[in-house]
């Protein structure tokens, strides 16, 4: 088991790598600094409309998505007497998502571009929600390479269609929000039938049917994964929101958030895809009763690895990154360069939690994730309330660091507490020194007459060193997965 996620890892993070970076820093972030320099604030309303989308995101979805993952794994037959009548009720949550999404923005006082926006960004999501679904019974088989590709198809094609509007000379006019939203929906259009058709191959021909008995058993089972995920939508996608709603000039205030954001973003897709691949794993290794310690130190102590070198790394060259990738400087630069900062130091947080949040819910134990998740969303909301009317975008990114460092630990305390798993203080210290260890050599590394580039570099390289020889990464552990057969 350990070998099949391992390999299948290294397959998703170099298709990740090489297209969704690039996409998130190359295409949007240069989208963004378009935009924004013939338009302040326009991004910024684009990135606060799309947040509020997220948040109510858990109606189109009511928690079906990880818990047939989470079902196909542990029973693969269950895929061909399921699907039809999943794929017909989520037809049918798309089109109450819709309808409640439109009347949350007349409420909420949406101008009438915004509402334009809104419709727009709230149909891209339920074709997300298609692509989500049908990865889930991809994710759910072990069938790893397909899930891969179809993870970055979108991505990829997004690329090719805002490249050829940013630089391809098509149009003299100034890049606008609204090609970005229909290249989003062209783009998720096409990936959502590709990844359709891989899931028609192993489930056969389909008959669309409506069964209430069926539907509302998968409603009630898929409920308490709903309500995590509402919850973790509202304390990761509510700063934009709050940010835009609050201020004055908050489009502005989001567009410095969304800066750093979608930095945050990038680097963020590897623990986001470590979830994804271990949840089945962690699901088939607890039916099946076996051990699970062994690839739990092995992926924490990996993904850790990567967190604390990228995200201290960020954290010390703040300031030089927002000026190479967005060209600013004074108070905006200021703000931007401490948003971001912090959001790196954040980064660390949420990826740790991916590791233990992912065992928890294999695990079932829901209940218990809700509570943590409910007591996130109020500090996080309560934080945001009072620093955002007095530090703006930076005060929403101190929210987020409070709230993710106490998730993490409440995570980690239960995850110890319920589930047979011993605690290995030896491994801990590991990764106590390791963290002093590359924050000394963050640190110093401004004390070289070198290009900021070539020491953020140094950085890496160094930090990527110490994991080797301090057994943050096992070599030998490595070797011995790839030649084991389960």
């Amino acid at each position: 088991m350990q070998k099949k996620f391992f390999t299948n890892l290294i397959l998703v993070l170099v298709l990740n790598v090489l297209v969704k970076p690039f996409y998130i820093l190359g295409i949007d972030a240069e989208i963004l600094k378009q935009v924004e320099s013939h338009s302040p604030g326009e991004y910024g309303e684009y990135f606060s409309i799309l947040g509020f989308t997220f948040i109510l995101n858990i109606f189109l979805d009511l928690g079906i998505t990880n818990y047939n993952t989470r079902n196909i794994a542990r029973n693969n037959d269950s895929i061909k007497s399921h699907f039809s009548g999943i794929l017909t009720l989520r037809g049918l949550l798309s089109i109450g998502y819709m309808v409640l999404i439109l009347i949350s923005g007349y409420f909420l006082g949406y101008s009438q571009h915004q509402f334009k926006l809104l419709s727009f960004l709230a149909f891209n999501q339920i074709l997300v929600a298609f692509i989500l679904y049908f990865r889930s019974n991809l994710t759910g088989l072990l069938l790893f390479k397909q899930d891969s590709l179809i993870s970055v198809l979108d991505r990829f094609l997004l690329i090719i269609i805002c490249a050829v509007l940013l630089w391809g000379g098509i149009t003299d006019q100034p890049f606008e929000i609204e090609w970005l939203i229909w290249a989003q929906t062209a783009a998720y259009a096409f990936t959502a039938i590709i990844a359709g058709y891989f899931v028609l191959r192993k489930t056969g021909k389909i008959k669309l049917s409506f069964d209430w008995y069926f539907s509302k058993e998968v409603i009630r089972k898929s409920m308490p994964y709903a309500l995590l995920i509402l919850l973790m939508m509202i304390y990761y996608r509510s700063d934009s929101v709050m940010l835009e709603r609050m201020l004055p000039n908050g489009d502005e205030e989001a567009a410095i958030y969304a800066r750093g954001y979608r930095f945050f973003e990038a680097v963020n897709m590897v623990g986001y895809l470590f979830a994804g691949l271990l949840l089945p794993i962690f699901s088939k290794l607890l039916k099946q009763k076996d051990s699970i310690q062994e690839i739990l130190y092995f992926s924490f102590k990996l993904i850790l690895s990567y967190t604390i070198i990228l995200g201290l790394a960020a954290f010390f060259y703040r300031e030089e990154i927002m000026i190479w990738r967005f060209e600013m400087s004074d108070l905006e630069l200021e703000k931007a360069a401490q948003t971001f900062g912090l959001l790196m130091l954040c980064f660390i947080s949420v990826t740790s939690t991916y590791i233990f949040g992912t065992l928890l819910t294999a695990n079932g134990s829901l209940k218990s994730l809700n509570i943590i998740a409910s007591c996130g969303v109020i500090l996080n909301l309560g934080l945001n309330y009072v620093l955002i009317p007095t530090h703006g975008a930076v005060g929403a990114a101190i929210a987020s660091l409070i709230t993710q460092i106490i998730t993490w630990i409440a995570q980690t305390i239960l995850t110890f507490s319920i589930i047979d798993v011993k605690i290995n203080y030896k491994e801990f210290l590991r990764i106590i020194l390791f963290v002093g260890i590359i924050f000394g050599i963050g640190f110093y590394s401004h004390s070289l007459n070198l290009h900021w580039a070539v020491q953020f570099t140094l950085i890496i390289l160094i930090g990527a060193i110490v994991a080797l020889l301090s057994g943050m990464v096992s070599v030998k552990g490595i070797i011995q997965i790839l030649k084991t057969d389960k």
